[in-house]
């Protein structure tokens, strides 16, 4: 059962996004989807409080690992920057490249500036158009505003339930090293499933997520 939330809402253009005193924001890069969860606490549990369209995303299937790749991202991130004046409307950027990939993309050039914004181009980026950054732009700031510091962002090849990961484990079967990180990724979408409890991996020290028991 979930706590009730002291939830408000805000008129955007017409709709009122629910928002929330804690959010996180969950994106699977095959669905085209970013959920926003939300709690009266940092440690949830979360309940799902909308579900946008996420309108371009370059790249395919896969983490970033080199500046340039047009990638976007995979694995466990936060929010570090708000730019109410970008050159797409508004954008939330993220604090790619984290620990991770500093140790599994390229030492040199990991690539840099990754954010959810406006608009409908992408290089790398969750791009969520005009109309939906603000929604969720203004989801983020209430939760700053309201002394969250940290706002997580897991970002996920796909949902990784059990149908699902036999049927991409075929079709990247000749990806061993793909699997291999998405295999550490998976326990993620498992215990938020179970427990609606954001996850906090660990990082090895060869840069793979681990999940402290």
């Amino acid at each position: 059962m979930f706590s009730a939330i002291a939830l408000c809402s805000i008129v955007i253009g017409g709709y009122r996004p629910t928002v929330a005193p804690f959010i996180a924001f969950r994106a699977f890069k095959s669905e085209r989807i970013l959920e926003v969860w939300g709690s009266n606490t940092e440690t949830g549990p979360f309940r799902l409080l909308e579900i946008y369209p996420i309108a371009a995303m370059s790249g395919r299937l896969g983490p970033k690992r080199i500046q340039g790749d047009l990638q976007v991202p995979e694995g466990f991130y936060r929010i570090n920057r708000f730019n109410p004046q970008s050159r797409f409307h508004l954008s939330l950027g993220l604090n790619y490249p984290n620990s991770s990939d500093r140790k599994l993309s390229d030492r040199k050039h990991p690539g840099t500036d990754i954010f959810i914004h406006g608009n409908h181009v992408s290089a790398g980026c969750l791009a969520m158009t005009d109309p939906v950054i603000e929604l969720l732009y203004r989801q983020a700031s209430y939760a700053r505003d309201n002394g969250q510091k940290n706002i997580p962002v897991t970002i996920l090849p796909f949902r990784m339930t059990n149908t699902n990961w036999v049927r991409m484990c075929k079709s990247y079967s000749n990806e061993p090293n793909l699997i291999r990180f998405w295999e550490t990724l998976r326990p993620a979408y498992d215990r938020f499933e179970a427990t609606h409890k954001w996850p906090r991996p660990h990082v090895n020290r060869q840069g793979y997520y681990i999940w402290p028991n």
